[in-house]
């Protein structure tokens, strides 16, 4: 635990990558550590059609674009680990591993990103892997020639939705508005592909099935009507919550578990900031998470240079 970093990143989604390679590149001594898989959420995108530069391709490949440019300006990138603990008070920094290693740095760039969120009804848990799913991308193919359900109303549902209709026979969309929340580009898509269908005004209130998902019990939230549909998949797009779980007790966060930050990315810890889906913002998005973690970057370099 000798070696101390400038720059120690906690994340390697859109947020942690992109803050690694302004740090690196600007030649601070750069270390990611990364729990889940390198790329965040953009590896469960199927595609990336709307970054700036970028023409439409999987978002796996944005990330491993990333992850190499990160990588070739000096950044040390340490995956599949587990944080036992967080020390961010004071002037060094340490972040203790599950398997015992240490590790100290300066400043920290806090980017653990979001997880899906659920619904917590009846089924969800058990027919996880058998039926429901919450990722396109990694899931798709299991359903080819197969009737499926997308639940949600946001741009991930009806994009994801569209997504599915390259391996689905069959896409109901079920909302619980009268109106979809997604960008109307995301809607004209949805309308006019022939495989989707929708169901409005409702929400799923159990998954119903023996070994595999069988069937989705849904009720009519303006006449309380249930109804079970027989499908063979359920894909549940509603948002996402921070993987904040650990830091809520160690940094500033809000009712919903989002670290709160300035425009600069700070925190309320000195030499501690934060950027991607776990900080409070209103739109999450591949480009909103990269120019975030911009900022940190460069507000974490200041930082440094006031320090000396």
């Amino acid at each position: 635990m000798d070696e101390v970093y400038d720059v120690m990143i906690l994340g390697a989604g859109a947020a942690g990558l992109a803050s690694g390679i302004y740090s690196s590149r600007a030649r601070l001594n750069t270390l990611i550590l990364n729990e889940g898989a390198i790329g965040g959420q953009m590896v469960l995108t199927n595609e990336i059609a709307n970054y700036p530069g970028v023409e439409k391709t999987k978002g796996y490949m944005v990330a491993g674009i990333m992850k190499k440019q990160a990588k070739e300006f000096g950044c040390k990138i340490k995956s599949n680990i587990k944080i036992a603990q967080y020390k961010l008070k004071g002037n060094i920094k340490i972040i203790k591993l599950e398997d015992g290693l240490s590790f100290q740095a300066k400043s920290v760039i806090l980017a653990p990103g979001g997880k899906p969120r659920q619904l917590n009804i009846p089924g969800e848990e058990q027919f996880k892997g058998t039926g429901v799913s919450y990722c396109a991308t990694c899931d798709g193919d299991f359903f080819t020639d197969k009737d499926v359900i997308v639940i949600g109303g946001g741009n991930s549902a009806l994009e994801e939705a569209v997504t599915l209709t390259n391996y689905a026979s069959k896409v109901t969309i079920v909302h619980q508005f009268n109106h979809f929340q997604a960008f109307e580009h995301a809607v004209r898509e949805a309308e006019k592909n022939t495989k989707i269908s929708f169901i409005m005004e409702s929400e799923p209130r159990e998954f119903k099935g023996n070994k595999v998902l069988e069937s989705v019990v849904i009720q009519n939230v303006t006449t309380g009507e249930l109804s079970e549909i027989k499908t063979d998949g359920v894909f549940i797009f509603i948002g996402y919550l921070p993987n904040t779980d650990a830091l809520k007790n160690i940094v500033k966060t809000n009712e919903l578990n989002e670290i709160i930050v300035d425009a600069d990315m700070k925190t309320n810890i000195p030499g501690v900031f934060a950027a991607g889906d776990c900080i409070v913002k209103k739109y999450r998005q591949v480009t909103t998470a990269v120019a975030d973690g911009t900022i940190a970057a460069l507000s974490a370099m200041e930082y440094l240079k006031s320090a000396d």
